[in-house]
């Protein structure tokens, strides 16, 4: 798959989240979404990553906290990806999977429930 620029890539992750169902997304508060090239350690291992504290993980969370953060990667997801489509096709589960890590469900259960 020939490469996109960063700016591509980020146009590609937003279009898959207005594609996201809305009783998916209503509920991300106080949430960033980021696109990175790699990981810090430089791997294509991982496509995503939530950083933050999950909604079933608060205590008491209120204003002035520092948003989460979803980060997309770039290159690792390129590098899963033989063409466009299945380029949107990962950018979607990868999406999915960090906002159910956002609402407290780990990566067994999304597992059960097909999405990991």
């Amino acid at each position: 798959m020939d490469a996109l620029t960063s700016d591509e890539f980020e146009r590609l992750v937003i279009a898959e989240l207005d594609l996201l169902p809305d009783d998916m997304v209503d509920g991300l508060e106080n949430l960033v979404f980021v696109t990175e090239s790699r990981p810090e350690d430089g791997s294509l291992d991982l496509l995503g990553l939530y950083e933050g504290v999950a909604l079933t993980e608060r205590g008491n969370y209120g204003f002035g906290e520092l948003p989460d953060r979803i980060v997309l990667f770039r290159e690792p997801l390129l590098s899963v990806s033989g063409d466009l489509d299945e380029l949107k096709d990962q950018i979607h589960v990868t999406l999915v999977h960090e906002i159910a890590h956002f609402y407290g469900i780990d990566d067994d259960e999304l597992h059960e429930l097909g999405w990991g």
